[in-house]
């Protein structure tokens, strides 16, 4: 039964006499019990489409939608939802048609508690009184698999993990049983397991309620799991679309071939990592799947060069030397303050990085990864243990040679964007290092290292003088590589540098960290909760749990032959394509 019918839809932003076509000329049509899957990059409007269905977005002037989005009411017959007022809209708003956020902080209140917030949203659209909204929103909780609800109901969006945050939003969204459920990049930023997790609640749910579902994501993998068809968008227009399985196994547009090329296989590695902009040509024509197919074996690494490769690495020296790493955090406090029950963060670590190697760091959120790291530049105290970097423990350096020290490590953070000051121009933040550490003669040459730099990382001299802003994600994860390397350190950590990116852009900073690893001798520890993306990266693995390392390995045995359950848990979670 169809349930909703998009039809010819144009979304138009305007702003000084400039006119931004964002979406153009739109067709779907969506049944009760199935999944369109909505892929592509940043700017392809998968997102403005949703704000589109849902009447988000900004009043004409700025903005103006023309088309139909006709919704297919059980009672009311069909109603074209944008030509509905605001009032009218509030009826069919979170209870026929309902939206799941991509970041659940921002779109969770943080002043109120969890509980309230699913409690208002059925008071206003199921006329339940406060108990009964509570009683419901218990069972919410319960239903989307939140352990001890009654402590979620109380707490507020900032004493929940990430995964806990969007199961929220999923019961908020499911509080009032929509024919329609519209899921905006859900499990972007979640660990595999967490994400598999999420996925098939959302399938069962779907099952139970018999809902229909646009799941929007740019991740591939994730849309082959739970998607009937796929729309593919680029530049505003949907380029391809299908069943799952067809588009997925035999894609017919150059866009959608490049997608799937820039995202890390598991069963192989490759030399470098094809971006769109391999697969696109100016007629943007089809390239055909044997040309698709022979641009991938090209790259492929063979076993005898990774065998090479880390024979090399063994005969070479540590750089990095871990021994019985401990950090515990206070879990409770008494009365007067006084920690009386404590976790232990990093748990009895040890391990070592040889000059020149990818080291990846994987686990499922919380178990230390991101602690681990901060404790090894000293940006969090160890309670015990050891960090030898050049054969000198850093743990006992006084202020005046840690900072003489810095220059030779450094680390590129998840969020450039919160990590960046935003009252400083990226040239001149990248400039600061330089003369703290007093690196060249005056500001001038400092400046031009910093545009060199600047260049370097795939960014323009004209970029000196901008805000952090007004750049792409892609892009502020570039300055932050500039930012870390201004020093020209020898060992840098990449905490979850390309988590949040589209796989072209992911794939053009994995090449990018690639080539300077070649080019400047760098040695990294890659973090990141993206399996696929490790395994391409990394020589050696090592497996996080609960604080403890459970395992390493070079990373093609690691994937082939797991030792341990926990590692094989987080292998099965990581989405495969067809």
């Amino acid at each position: 039964m169809k349930i909703l019918t998009v039809k010819d839809l144009c979304i138009d932003f305007f702003s000084d006499k400039t006119k931004i076509s964002a979406v153009k000329d739109l067709n779907f049509e969506l049944e009760a019990g199935k999944t369109i899957g909505i892929v592509g990059e940043s700017g392809s409007g998968k997102s403005v489409t949703s704000l589109a269905l849902m009447k988000l977005l900004p009043a004409a002037p700025n903005c103006e939608c023309r088309g139909e989005v006709v919704f297919h009411h059980s009672q009311k017959g069909s109603i074209d939802l944008l030509q509905l007022s605001e009032k009218q809209m509030v009826g069919y708003r979170g209870k026929e048609i309902a939206m799941i956020f991509q970041e659940p902080m921002t779109s969770l209140n943080p002043v109120f508690t969890c509980g309230f917030q699913v409690a208002e949203a059925l008071c206003l659209h199921s006329k339940l009184d406060k108990k009964a909204a509570k009683n419901r929103t218990i069972e919410l909780f319960e239903r989307v698999q939140l352990s001890d609800p009654q402590r979620i109901w109380l707490s507020y969006p900032h004493q929940l993990s990430g995964g806990q945050q969007q199961r929220v939003m999923i019961a908020m969204a499911l509080s009032c049983q929509p024919s329609v459920l519209i899921a905006d990049e859900p499990t972007t930023a979640l660990d595999v397991t967490v994400q598999k997790n999420i996925i098939l609640l959302l399938r069962e749910l779907q099952q139970e309620f018999n809902m229909a579902m646009i799941f929007i994501s740019h991740d591939l993998g994730v849309i082959q799991q739970i998607a009937d068809d796929v729309l593919v968008m680029y530049q505003g227009k949907v380029v391809e679309s299908g069943s799952a399985e067809t588009v997925f196994s035999a894609p017919r547009h150059p866009y959608t071939q490049g997608l799937l090329a820039c995202r890390p296989s598991l069963a192989y590695r490759l030399r470098k990592m094809p971006t769109v902009a391999d697969f696109i040509n100016k007629e943007t024509q089809s390239i055909g799947n044997e040309v698709f197919s022979k641009i991938i074996e090209r790259q492929k690494i063979s076993f005898q060069e990774t065998q090479n490769r880390i024979a090399l690495l063994s005969e070479r020296e540590n750089l990095l030397r871990v021994e019985n790493l401990q950090l515990q955090f206070p879990a409770a406090k008494n009365w007067f303050g006084k920690p009386i029950r404590f976790t232990k963060a990093i748990d009895n670590v040890t391990f070592e990085v040889k000059k020149g190697e990818i080291l990846g760091l994987v686990g499922e959120s919380g178990c230390g990864k991101t602690t681990l790291s901060r404790a090894l530049l000293r940006l969090l105290p160890a309670d015990s243990g050891h960090v030898f970097f050049e054969n000198e423990d850093i743990f006992i350096l006084e202020k005046k040679d840690l900072r003489r020290r810095r220059r030779d490590f450094q680390i590129i953070f998840q969020d450039p964007f919160s990590s960046l000051n935003p009252k400083l121009s990226v040239g001149a933040a990248i400039l600061e290092p330089l003369q703290v550490h007093k690196i060249g003669d005056n500001d001038r040459q400092r400046k031009e290292s910093v545009i060199e730099l600047l260049e370097t990382v795939g960014l323009q001299s004209a970029h000196y003088q901008r805000f952090p802003h007004e750049f792409s994600g892609g892009q502020r994860q570039r300055i932050g590589i500039a930012r870390a390397l201004a020093l020209r350190p020898k060992f840098v950590i990449c905490d979850e540098s390309v988590s949040a990116l589209d796989v072209s852009v992911q794939a053009q900073v994995l090449n990018l960290l690639s080539e300077l690893r070649e080019k400047l001798d760098l040695t990294y520890i890659f973090i990141s909760h993206d399996l696929a993306v490790v395994k391409q990266m990394s020589d050696r693995i090592m497996v996080m749990e609960q604080g403890k390392i459970v395992e390493i390995a070079s990373a093609d045995d690691l994937y082939q032959n797991p030792k341990t359950a926990y590692t094989k848990r987080l292998i099965d979670a990581i989405p495969v394509i067809f």
